[in-house]
Order: structure tokens, then C-alpha cells, then sequence
């Protein structure tokens, strides 16, 4: 693709003016993030409260080297290396506590300003002796939920994407968890959504040259059809992302099964067994489940969360119609569905099984795996469980009161949580975030657009379509609209982060 003189001075001019809105790295221009008063040094207790060995507390602003040579009476020690310090409090004199000190010299920070952190004996006096002298010097203020890491956003050092990654990498309870959560901090989402906003800028800017100099003859067609080009690449890449069957949603919030079945058939029971406590009142009583109960589980590194709900049958108890339709409804949401049946009232072939979990009424589309519960009471007519079909959901044989066959139905569970979570750490990172979902939707939307407003010559138009999608992107790492987000992203820090 040749392109005259004039026509790559247009293209600068183009991509200088679409990038005066996406400053690089920066920070005081990204929205709200600049706002909470960037001159004020906070200081907050980073590690978690209550009696530990060793507890972290951390400053971070222009006045973090006079806290700490105040609290600890001498010069900061060299950047980044731990010294031993007598700690006190300055109006007193008074030791605090001895302890380690730590200076981190901005913007070599996580914060990008220059921070301290001291790690004291994790004591709750000694704790709360040193946040009191430290809220007594002058400039200091107590942080804010989640205010360190804005104000490493507001610094440019991660972008919105890295911050919900390690907010997800705090309070991430599984291996699986883990993994996206550290994988996503890394900056590995962000990098996807940044290449695809580059070329979208690329993109729009020889656009631009094309409509201010094409009857000049300064521009040959190719670029437009190079424009063309890369707009299908993008939008055909995006649709497949955007079609991750939520694999990352489901990861992060966990997945949500629910164990469904008739009136005792061992639905709490299996609750039971399955989180190893007795969360579940156990009856021979017809319906004695009338609410859901609801347990977060760690199956195989997957999350689960397991709901246990009333037995599905035509109820004349108002009480017990109430928890049917809670079931129904619950049902309805599953991710995954255990459908719990009585092994002795139920032959294991595939015309009986589908019959029984087809009277159930699961969701269409929704995973199930069958439970043949009691199958002590078979004795040695015990003949392994079918299918229902060649694409019937898997089944299995257990007894939730000896514990047989617990580990079938744990290899089972966890193929299906692997089929619906994915491997976090293989092929292009998954959406972790309904906002992602949205503004890529109406990134993928706008592009369409492009595509029929380019095809039929509306340039115009059309740029305005590329200006849209590449906002919409920008808008999910936090380079340009990001106040609307910023607050609801951030509060759900804990202090100290």
C-alpha cells in the first residue's frame, strides 16, 4: 500500500489528534482516578485485621518519607531493602513497637508515588498504636476502600482490567480462581483490548486521510479496502471472544448447580456428604426441604456453588408450594444441574432415566449429571447406570449414606465444572466482567454498522462507527470514560488495598 508525502502527514495528523484522548500510561487524566486529592499521604493496616505474627501497614504519598523517618527517628534506608527499626510515636517518644521498615521511592511503587510500609508485630495494640501515630502527623489521612490501587491506576501503572484482577486475585478461593485472577492482573486481557483499540486507531486515522485527500488522487482505493479489511479481522476475533459460554464469569463467581430431584430422594443428604458437615436437615418426612440452602464448594480447584432445594411435586401444603416454586425458579438459573433419584424406584436404563430427569423439567441446554442415590438398599443387583441416549447426561451410582461411590460423582462433577470454567491458563484470556461483555457488545455492534455504512460509501458515517467501537473498548481498561466505573470497581477493595 503506497502512500504519498502528504498523505502520512494526514495519517499523523489523524492519529495525534484520535490519541489526544488516550494519553500513554497516564495518569492524571484518567477521570475520577485523579480526584480523591493525589496530595494527601494515606495510610492503612494492608494486611488482614486481627491477631497475625507479623502485620503490614502502608503509606503512600508525598509525605510517606516524614512519616516514616518521624516514626522510626532516622533517615528512610535504601530504596526497597528491609531495615531493622525502633519504631514510636512522635509526640510521645514512646516505643511502639521494633520492627521492619521498607521505602519505596516513587514512582518504582505500586502506587507510582512514594510509599512506606511498615511491618510490625501483628498484635492489635501494637497495631493500633502505630495507625494512631501515624493519623496524628500532619498531611496524613486514613485510606479509602481500594484507594491504593486507584491511585496506582490514576498513576498509569495497571489498567482497569489489572485492577479488577487483583481485586479477583484477593478474594479468589480456588486454584482455578487463582490462576485467571493472577493471569488477568498480568495485564494479559489488557493487552488483548489495547492491540485491538491500536487497530482501531490505525484503522480510523488512514479512514480519515482517505476522506480528506481521496479526490486529490493522494490516496489510493487499497487504503479503503485495508480499512475494510482489518474491521472484518476485528470484529470476526471479537465475536469469538465474546463466545466464551461466560467460561470466565462462571470461574470468578463460581458455578451455580442445584441439586433437584423428587421428595426424598437424598437431595440434603447429598448436600451433605458433598460439603462434609450436616448444613441440611436430614428427615424420612416427605418434604422437609422448604427453602433453599446454598454452600460454596471447592470441586477439583472449580468453584461451586451448590443450592439445595425443596422436592419437586404437585404440593397441597401452602408452605411447601411456596419452596417448589423456589426450586422451579432456582432451576431455572442453574449452571448445573444434579438430578438426585431413588435407585431402587428407578431402572437404570436409558427409557427410564430420561423419563424420570425428563419429569424434572431441567432448563433446555443445561448440563445435568444423574445421581442414583441409595444404592446400599440394591444389594448385589447393582447394574450400572445408562445414559439416557448417546447424548444423555452422565450418571452414577452412589449411597450419601455410606459414602459409596462419592469419588465417581466427583470425578464427574469436576469434568463437567472443567467443560464449563475452561482451562484459565490455556488460549486468549476469558471475560471475567459483565461490563466487558457490554462494551464489547456494543464494540462488535458499531463495527457491524461500519460494515454497512462502508460497504454503501457513507464514510462519514462509518468513521464515526470506528470512533464508537474504540471508545466502547477504551472505556473497559479505563483510557477514556472510565469515570462511570471507577467508583464501582474500586469500593469493593478492602482497605489497604
Amino acid at each position: 500500500m503506497a502512500l504519498s508525502g502528504a498523505v502520512r502527514a494526514a495519517r499523523g495528523r489523524c492519529a495525534r489528534a484520535l490519541s489526544s484522548a488516550v494519553p500513554p500510561g497516564a495518569g492524571a487524566t484518567r477521570g475520577a482516578g485523579a480526584t480523591r486529592g493525589t496530595g494527601d499521604t494515606i495510610f492503612a493496616l494492608s494486611s488482614a485485621p486481627g491477631r497475625c505474627g507479623v502485620a503490614v501497614i502502608r503509606a503512600s504519598g508525598p509525605g510517606s518519607g516524614a512519616a516514616l523517618r518521624s516514626l522510626t527517628g532516622s533517615p528512610e534506608p535504601p530504596a526497597r531493602v528491609m531495615a531493622l527499626r525502633r519504631i514510636r510515636d512522635p509526640q510521645s517518644a514512646e516505643s511502639l513497637d521494633r520492627g521492619l521498615v521498607v521505602w519505596f521511592p516513587g514512582p518504582h511503587s505500586f502506587t507510582g508515588e512514594d510509599c512506606a510500609e511498615l511491618h510490625v508485630h501483628g498484635g492489635p495494640a501494637v497495631v493500633s498504636g502505630v495507625l494512631r501515630a501515624l493519623g496524628r502527623l500532619p498531611g496524613l489521612r486514613p485510606a479509602e476502600p481500594g484507594e491504593f490501587t486507584r491511585r496506582a491506576f490514576a498513576h498509569g501503572k495497571l489498567d482497569l482490567t489489572a485492577a479488577e484482577g487483583l481485586r479477583d486475585l484477593i478474594g479468589a478461593e480456588t486454584e482455578a480462581q487463582r490462576r485467571q485472577a493472577l493471569r488477568q492482573m498480568d495485564g494479559e486481557l489488557g493487552r488483548l483490548y489495547q492491540r485491538w483499540s491500536h487497530a482501531l486507531t490505525q484503522a480510523l486515522a488512514h479512514l480519515e486521510a482517505y476522506i480528506d485527500f481521496s479526490e486529490d488522487d493522494n490516496v489510493e482505493e487499497e487504503v479503503l479496502n485495508q480499512v475494510r479489511v482489518t474491521v472484518r479481522a476485528l470484529l470476526h476475533e471479537l465475536r469469538g471472544h465474546l463466545r466464551d459460554g461466560r467460561r470466565g464469569e462462571l470461574l470468578r463467581g463460581g458455578v451455580r448447580a442445584v441439586i433437584a430431584g423428587p421428595p426424598n430422594a437424598g437431595k440434603s443428604s447429598l448436600l451433605n456428604l458433598l460439603c462434609r458437615r450436616p448444613a441440611a436437615i436430614v428427615s424420612p418426612t416427605a418434604g422437609t426441604t422448604r427453602d433453599v440452602l446454598e454452600v460454596a464448594l471447592d470441586i477439583g480447584g472449580y468453584p461451586l456453588v451448590l443450592s439445595d432445594t425443596a422436592g419437586l411435586r404437585q404440593a397441597t401444603d401452602p408452605v411447601e408450594r411456596e419452596g417448589v416454586a423456589r426450586a422451579r425458579a432456582r432451576l431455572c438459573q442453574a449452571d448445573l444441574v444434579l438430578a438426585v433419584l431413588d435407585a431402587t424406584s428407578v431402572p437404570p436404563t436409558p427409557v427410564a432415566l430420561g423419563a424420570a430427569l425428563a419429569a424434572l423439567e431441567p432448563p433446555p441446554g443445561t448440563p445435568c449429571v444423574l445421581v442414583l442415590n441409595k444404592a446400599d438398599l440394591l444389594g448385589g443387583h447393582r447394574a450400572s447406570p445408562s445414559a439416557t441416549g448417546a447424548q444423555g447426561p452422565p450418571a452414577t451410582l452412589l449411597s450419601c449414606k455410606t459414602g459409596e461411590g462419592l469419588e465417581a460423582l466427583l470425578e464427574l462433577l469436576t469434568q463437567q465444572l472443567a467443560q464449563l470454567c475452561g482451562d484459565p491458563l490455556l488460549g486468549s484470556p476469558s471475560l471475567t466482567q459483565s461490563r466487558h461483555s457490554r462494551h464489547l457488545g456494543a464494540c462488535a455492534a458499531a463495527l457491524e454498522r461500519f460494515g454497512d455504512l462502508g460497504d454503501s460509501g457513507d464514510l462519514a458515517v462509518a468513521a464515526e462507527q470506528l470512533r464508537v467501537a474504540r471508545r466502547e473498548l477504551g472505556r473497559i481498561t479505563g483510557h477514556v470514560g472510565a469515570e462511570d466505573v471507577l467508583d464501582i470497581i474500586f469500593r469493593d477493595f478492602c482497605v489497604g488495598k
